[in-house]
């Protein structure tokens, strides 16, 4: 299970089509020099997602095989 503190690259290395859902959200994060060093709660603030919508990120992302 992932939560909005884990890192985005640790993300997908865990749940390679969260990039999917992370692009639905307006995150291009897989391409991003951030994404190694960068929790998926910072990087969606950083693009101005609110609270309500990162716990919705996360959660679609958990739902993920």
């Amino acid at each position: 299970m992932i939560t909005k503190k884990d890192l985005i690259m640790d993300i997908i290395k865990q749940k390679p089509d969260a990039h999917k859902i992370m692009v639905e959200f307006g995150l291009h994060c897989i391409g991003c020099g951030g994404a190694a060093y960068e929790s998926l709660e910072d990087g969606a603030k950083a693009h101005g997602l609110t609270d309500k919508q990162i716990k919705e990120e996360v959660d679609n992302i958990n739902k993920l095989k």
